[in-house]
């Protein structure tokens, strides 16, 4: 039998116990906890509300102005991670959705354009990428 006293120190240690990877969390992880509500845990969007991450991305950030649009996309510039996290994640799902469409001149996001773009809210997102990316 487990004392009420001795049943709260176990409750505490596992809950300290979960909490814990959340505070080391990779990429993926992150990716889960702040992006896959809406594009969903395989990338794959909700059709014709949130747009799909595979391949399309890609295509994105091979654009001048893409690369500055996808970290203004307020879940993104609004994520509640650091810019050195977003920057991981953004980097992450560039690998995972979309290597097949990268240019083949791709640089990796860097933690300083993560913070200068994410500092510029967009309030459209979808205006805007019709205008600069209507084929996508």
């Amino acid at each position: 039998m487990i004392l009420p006293a001795a049943r709260s120190a176990l409750v505490a240690a596992l809950l300290l116990g979960a909490a814990a990877p959340a505070s080391r969390a990779d990429p993926q992880v992150d990716y889960l906890l702040h992006c896959s509500g809406c594009h969903m845990p395989d990338g794959s969007g909700l059709d014709q509300v949130v747009p799909t991450l595979h391949e399309v991305i890609g295509r994105i950030v091979a654009e001048p102005e893409g690369r500055a649009y996808i970290v203004r996309v307020p879940g993104v510039s609004q994520a509640p991670i650091s810019d050195e996290k977003l920057t991981d994640v953004i980097n992450w799902m560039l690998a995972e959705f979309s290597s097949e469409t990268l240019p083949d001149d791709f640089e990796p996001f860097t933690v300083s354009e993560v913070g200068r773009s994410r500092s510029q809210l967009l309030a459209d997102p979808l205006k805007l990428r019709a205008e600069l990316f209507p084929d996508y």
